[in-house]
């Protein structure tokens, strides 16, 4: 009877915030869908935008390399990259450092942090000028701050409820993801698995047609030429299938077996990489304080000098994904990249720059499974050949404690169903394993540890 009662007030704001929202849908509805429909422009705009801008800064700084030795080019534009994104945060908007997964949790589990157009445009541009500069950190942070800061913006502009401001940040927050990832069905399930933690038929209706507007105007703003690489819309034969890589895909009764051990592996290793990113933040906050600046300008020479001693596949942290999803390198190569990656990415982290973990956690999947592939061959002569795929998968899931949000990442870079049941499998097994150790995502330890002075909202 106690338990029946504790859960009423919980149920009455439940059923008061659906009500909202439903009559915010019957008196404005054409209203609604077109803040969507923007919500889901600006999300594209930004994912299409920041591909498009360290796509130009990568070409720009493998063509200094050619002329200029790596030990000069590479720490002193880190080190630039740092002072510049330091300073602009510093000077226009201080909440735009670090993830901005974090930010967007952090709003929606009721925290003081500031929201609007500002912070995600800050966001946007110091998050180019750092991933360009040469900090291994991911699009998707800024992208999915941007998307909550354009969707904040509509509902303010619409007057809207609390209740329905809530759902349409997450909903702007996934179409972010959707655009950056090309992959509509793991923006959604990102807002639902993650953000809000909700499965009301009005919620699940406002947040699948934003975040499907999102890959949509992302598809046509890569047709247009916005974006230099390829995209999902043909002008003579519409929409195509936008598939990153085409592997070979098997999947045997065997399998099953090979893919909890990977899986276990994963998630024990995704435990220990989230232990070590929050330490480094800790560290970084311990010893600079408030000096932005200086840490980022610091944090960017190191940067650039580790990948500097590096050979030159190093040079571009966004071609380390291909090599390990097309598997054209040796057991040696992937364990090389997966301990300068976790090591990398752990400094960058500490440093505040703006940007992901996502792309990271994808490349340390993708070479845990392909080191885990060769040792199998070797000791039992077999082995899956979804390994690569499944430990990226695995290891988004055992770090962000979503499996069916890492399970449709993964999938979205072949866009092959039969891939689907060995990445569930993988994504399952090392989400419950990494649960064994802290039943929290490194996001929601970040945002403990980001706003653990921050009042919360009432």
């Amino acid at each position: 009877m106690r338990n029946n009662t504790s859960l009423e007030p919980a149920n009455l704001q439940i059923n008061s915030s659906s009500r909202s929202i439903r009559n915010l849908l019957r008196k404005s509805s054409v209203i609604v869908v077109f803040a969507l429909a923007l919500t889901g422009l600006g999300a594209a705009l930004t994912g299409v935008l920041f591909k498009t801008a360290v796509y130009q800064l990568d070409g720009w700084r493998l063509t200094l390399l050619k002329e200029i030795p790596p030990w000069f080019v590479l720490p002193t534009l880190g080190g630039l990259g740092g002072l510049i994104s330091g300073y602009l945060i510093t000077k226009l908007s201080p909440e735009a450092s670090g993830s901005g997964v974090t930010h967007i949790m952090a709003f929606l589990r009721h925290r003081s942090v500031p929201m609007g157009l500002r912070v995600g445009l800050v966001k946007l541009m110091t998050g180019i000028i750092a991933i360009g500069s040469g900090f291994p950190l991911g699009p998707e942070g800024p992208a999915v701050q941007m998307g909550g800061s354009v969707a904040w913006k509509m509902a303010q502009l619409l007057k809207a409820p609390i209740a329905f401001r809530r759902v349409i940040v997450a909903a702007g927050g996934g179409a972010g993801l959707a655009a950056i990832f090309s992959a509509p069905i793991g923006g959604f399930i990102y807002a639902i698995e993650e953000l809000l933690n909700s499965a009301r038929p009005v919620v699940l209706l406002l947040v699948v047609v934003t975040t499907f507007w999102a890959d949509t105007w992302a598809d046509v703003l890569q047709a247009i030429g916005l974006d230099p690489s390829a995209g999902g819309f043909d002008s003579n034969l519409g929409f195509q299938v936008q598939r990153e890589y085409t592997p070979s895909i098997e999947f045997l009764p065997i399998d099953l077996g090979y893919l909890i051990i990977l899986g276990i592996i994963v998630g024990c290793i995704a435990e220990l990489y989230s232990q070590y990113v929050l330490k480094m933040q800790q560290i970084g906050k311990k010893w600079f304080g408030k000096k932005l600046i200086l840490k980022m300008s610091l944090c960017g020479v190191i940067l650039g000098g580790i990948y500097a001693s590096l050979p030159s596949e190093f040079h571009q942290i966004t071609g380390l994904k291909k090599l390990i999803a097309e598997e054209s390198i040796d057991m040696s190569m992937a364990i090389t990249i997966f301990i300068v990656v976790f090591i990398t990415t752990g400094l960058a982290a500490a440093s505040g720059a703006p940007g992901g973990l996502f792309y990271p956690m994808l490349i340390l999947g993708g070479s845990l499974g392909l080191v885990c592939d060769q040792w199998a061959m070797a000791i039992t002569d077999y082995v899956p050949n979804t390994y690569v795929f499944a430990g990226m998968g695995a290891f988004v899931s055992a770090c962000s404690r979503t499996p069916i949000t890492a399970m449709f990442l993964a999938f979205a870079l072949t866009k092959n169903l039969l891939i689907l049941k060995p990445l569930l499998i993988a994504c399952i097994t090392s989400f419950l394993v990494s649960r064994l150790f802290n039943e929290h995502s490194i996001y929601e330890r970040q945002i403990d540890l980001d706003l653990q002075k921050k009042p919360t909202l009432l």
